[in-house]
């Protein structure tokens, strides 16, 4: 809470950029580019940055939120928790009822600013393994997705930079499998303290159970390791909005218009029965004026996977009997739109330790917190220069657990994780607050290949109505074993010599050792890592199944593009913002190349 009010107090900040954003569409020079652009997160400032490179292309952007600039919270790295829920920069979702939590709603929060997720998240930059992207070649029937043709694109849109303390990071990171000129900054945790030494120890006084990772990134994340950030060399976190936006800012063919959302995708013509996409009709206000902009070449959708299945259900894309009940016509029945939603399962489990140098000791002192805002603004340095989490494990469940016996293995292959743990010096926790007393470690698990698939439908016809969001937290079997799997390997993991003298007591019902009290536990208290993916899903050209085709056209239609992570056909093992610019790279070829 005292970091909340911190960020909400307006204290000193440095900006990135000043540039001219339309507040008003009635004041936007045109009302016809070649390209529209729907939502300027993670994939859309990717999609608009690179095709506004061809100085022929004219790109209109459309955010529904403000603009990025001159929000501290979304520069401070350690400052990002603050950012979320119940902010103005975030779509306050809330989800139905979860049967696997217990029937417990939680908050369910995405990026409402320039810059989407990857100006609120927590900074963790994760590719997943090799066997995620060739599954998505598989099942798309496109080589293109896989890993070794993606691995161009991960580089690409990558740029390796030293940590905030500039210490030297010699055998905690692989230079040779990142990108030296991409556009968002990586780097390695720049503060790093007692906690993470005992992590690092873990991985020598129990190595066959958590061997040392060099690089989790070089497509085999197996194992622990350093984390790798989305943030700057000088202390910034960079996003999509600083990376990719901000250098294209001053280009005469992009104009970028914020605080509007887009309400319907509207088909100009039909032929043959396929419908053609080339206008989007935009609000500022539930009662406000519509306004169209016309799309001479293509529409290109990259709401998310909650917001870009909301507005293809609103534009009569999707489930005809779902929207003929809302009274909406279906121009195109699409069964798919909004199903197969996929989600990280977040669990933070909490040890009492004996140490006062714990983010407790920040959030309980307000000088404390100021010195270390004024040390960052100075120099960008310090334990605000990063985002809390230096070290990160993914675990697979042995080949012969007794639950494949019942249930397929929902990973993508030997490469991929079931489930990760992530240590933090501190109370974590999106369902709890911090107690007033005491000080802690935290050890994360969350499901990173989960079974359960949930949806994202209308509640009603109203695009200013939020839709009804069903993750399907822990729905499955499967899941809630991987869950109480990953609980017992954290309490393995704190077992190891590296914490004999700082561990006191685990938390509450941490302490059962019964499987039935774990899983109990886990429905109680898990929430989500905030990582919805596979709501227009991609399939091959010749499924009947899917959203989008391999090249991220919408089936059966003509002038309407999906690009953002709804169009995942199965969550990567990883935190994925990684995974969704490579994606964008890719995707913003295709397009030069299909208007070339």
């Amino acid at each position: 809470m005292m970091l909340r009010l911190l960020f909400l107090s307006g204290l000193a900040f440095r900006s990135f950029v000043t540039a001219t954003l339309y507040t008003d569409p009635t004041e936007l020079p045109m009302r016809e580019y070649d390209f529209v652009v729907v939502g300027a997160g993670t994939a859309g400032s990717v999609i608009a940055a690179r095709l506004s490179e061809n100085p022929s292309f004219s790109v209109l952007v459309i955010e529904a939120g403000p603009s990025n600039q001159n929000i501290l919270a979304a520069e401070v790295p350690f400052l990002g928790s603050t950012l979320s829920p119940n902010t103005a920069v975030t779509w306050n979702y809330t989800t139905t009822p979860q049967i696997g939590l217990n029937n417990r709603t939680i908050s369910y929060p995405r990026g409402y600013v320039l810059g989407g997720s990857s100006t609120i998240n927590f900074e963790i930059w994760t590719r997943g393994s090799v066997d995620d992207y060739d599954r998505f070649a598989i099942v798309s029937s496109d080589p293109g997705w896989s890993w070794p043709e993606m691995f161009h694109y991960m580089k690409k849109s990558e740029h390796l930079v030293p940590p905030t303390d500039n210490r030297s990071v010699f055998g905690e990171v692989d230079p040779f499998v990142h990108g030296m000129k991409g556009p968002v900054q990586v780097s390695l945790g720049g503060f790093v303290g007692d906690v993470d030494q005992r992590v690092i120890d873990t991985t020598g006084d129990f190595d066959s159970e958590f061997p040392y990772n060099i690089d989790m990134n070089s497509g085999y994340p197996l194992g622990i390791g350093w984390t790798q950030n989305s943030v700057s060399s000088k202390g910034f976190r960079s996003s999509s909005a600083t990376a990719y936006l901000a250098p294209a800012m001053e280009r005469d063919n992009l104009d970028i218009l914020i605080q509007t959302r887009v309400t319907k995708l509207v088909a100009v013509s039909h032929a043959d029965g396929v419908p053609t996409f080339g206008q989007v009709e935009v609000a500022q206000t539930p009662t406000g004026p519509r306004l169209l902009f016309n799309a001479s070449k293509e529409v290109i959708l990259s709401g998310g996977s909650i917001n870009t299945p909301q507005l293809l259900q609103l534009s009569g894309v999707g489930d005809s009997a779902l929207l003929a009940s809302l009274n909406i016509t279906t121009v195109l029945n699409l069964g798919d739109v909004g199903k197969n939603l996929s989600d990280h399962p977040f669990l933070s489990n909490h040890w009492l330790v004996n140490s006062t140098s714990t983010f407790e000791e920040v959030g309980r002192n307000v000088t404390l917190a100021a010195d270390l805002l004024a040390q960052w603004n100075a120099t960008g340095t310090g334990l605000f220069s990063d985002p809390g989490a230096n070290q990160i494990g993914w675990m697979r469940l042995p080949p012969n657990s007794s639950i494949f016996q019942q249930y397929p293995d929902p990973s993508a292959g030997p490469a991929s994780a079931h489930y990760e743990l992530l240590p933090a010096n501190g109370f974590v926790s999106f369902v709890e607050s911090t107690p007033a007393t005491g000080f802690f470690l935290s050890v994360v698990t969350n499901v990173a290949s989960p079974l359960s698939r949930g949806s994202v439908t209308l509640a009603s016809s109203d695009p200013f109505d939020n839709p009804l969001i069903d993750p399907a937290f822990l729905e499955s079997p499967f899941d809630i074993f991987v869950m109480v799997e990953a609980i017992k390997t954290a309490k393995r993991f704190v077992e190891a010599p590296a914490w004999k003298g700082y561990i006191i007591e685990a938390v509450g019902a941490l302490n059962s050792t019964s499987d039935e009290d774990l899983a109990e536990y886990a429905r109680n208290s898990t929430s989500t890592v905030f990582h919805p993916v596979g709501t227009a899903r991609m399939t091959s050209y010749s499924s009947q199944d899917g959203v989008v085709n391999p090249d991220l056209l919408v089936k059966g239609s003509s002038g309407l593009r999906i690009v953002d992570a709804s169009v995942l056909p199965y969550i990567p093992a990883a935190h994925p913002q990684a995974c969704i610019y490579a994606f964008a790279e890719r995707a913003a070829d295709l397009i030069k190349a299909a208007w070339s």
